[in-house]
């Protein structure tokens, strides 16, 4: 089992930047692929990013790509996802999810945390 809590949502002007943390714990941790999914009012939950925790290889969907990095701290059990230039279509809850295989489709992953509000003013 693996429990994962997300923290560092919050209200941000147009043009603005947040950052996103994920502290996973559980078993046999560091084997498994983290990633961020964000969903908005009346849409479907849709990739952000994702990271191997064994090497640190990245993807980010276009929508995000040169604004937001993914980054991860091993020994912390923590992902970070750093959000600049940030738009109100970005406005969103953010979920972390975990899981043995990379995809950007949802279903694909294990485990997911309670999400952390992100709302982006114009």
């Amino acid at each position: 089992q693996v429990q994962l809590v997300e923290s560092g949502g919050g209200l941000v002007q147009d043009g603005g930047s947040l950052r996103l943390s994920c502290v996973g714990s559980g078993r046999s941790f560091d084997r498994y692929i983290m990633g961020w999914f964000r969903q908005a009012p009346g849409k479907e939950r849709e990739f952000v990013s994702y990271i191997w925790l064994n090497g640190g290889a990245t993807s980010y969907a276009d929508s995000v790509k040169g604004r937001f990095t993914l980054s991860k701290d091993t020994a912390k059990n923590t992902v970070y996802l750093q959000m600049n230039n940030l738009k109100p279509e970005d406005t969103a809850v953010y979920y972390c999810t975990a899981g043995p295989v990379p995809s950007t489709s949802q279903h694909r992953w294990v485990y997911w945390g309670q999400g952390t509000r992100v709302t982006v003013s114009s």
